[in-house]
């Protein structure tokens, strides 16, 4: 992800990347250190870790009155409001592995009357843009875990194997990757994390999760995708 997020944002802002076992962290510590230190944080929950990346800048994008701190907090497995967060300006975003170095940054607000300091901000990172509403799953994280844990559905009923699966898709509907490749890429951990929290969120049957999915994660396995 460190790879992604400097390739996303360019090489022209000065960043930090931390990383903190969930156990370790000392929120009023560690977080008012490099709060103090940096403009903006990306903060993203990596199952077993935190990884905190930092964007510093000498200004403060021209709302200095308003906010010292920027955080945004990747929210496909939950919103910015079930977060609680308190920091002055709070946004989401997608940050899944894959997802992150798009043309468009994927945002959520907290409040949407600090549409206008995203504008900002966004400027000053150097990326458009695109506000969804603040949903578990966002869009695309929602999109992609929905089409993997199909996907499973159908190799699991052995209608199709793996090769084939992925094969047909980027055939069929020029997506860059199959949804197994994918689900590797972005970790079969984190595609069960989104699914499931959408089930719990929307108690909708395309959420549920795929059994053989569930097996997987259980079991800390990828999916093999050489024949």
């Amino acid at each position: 992800m460190e790879a992604e997020f400097r390739q996303k944002f360019g090489s022209e802002h000065e960043y930090t990347f931390l990383s903190l076992l969930f156990d370790d962290i000392q929120p009023d510590k560690d977080h008012k250190l490099v709060y103090d230190e940096y403009m903006a944080a990306f903060e993203l929950a990596l199952r077993t870790a935190t990884a905190l990346f930092f964007y510093r800048s000498d200004g403060y994008f021209g709302f200095e009155k308003t906010a010292k701190h920027v955080v945004f907090f990747e929210t496909s497995s939950q919103s910015v409001a079930d977060l609680g967060k308190e920091a002055p300006l709070t946004f989401g975003f997608c940050g899944l592995p894959t997802l992150l170095n798009r043309p468009l940054l994927e945002v959520s607000l907290n409040d949407p009357e600090n549409a206008p300091q995203l504008a900002e901000i966004c400027a000053a990172l150097g990326t458009d843009y695109r506000v969804v509403q603040d949903r578990v799953g966002l869009v695309t994280p929602r999109v992609v875990c929905m089409l993997i844990n199909e996907a499973c559905y159908t190799l699991q009923e052995g209608t199709a194997s793996i090769q084939d699966i992925d094969k047909s898709m980027k055939l069929g509907t020029s997506y860059p990757r199959g949804p197994f490749e994918w689900a590797n890429l972005i970790g079969v951990g984190r595609v069960y994390d989104v699914l499931e929290s959408l089930w719990q969120d929307t108690h909708e049957e395309r959420y549920k999760v795929c059994p053989l999915l569930k097996t997987m994660h259980l079991r800390g396995e990828s999916f093999r995708l050489a024949e």
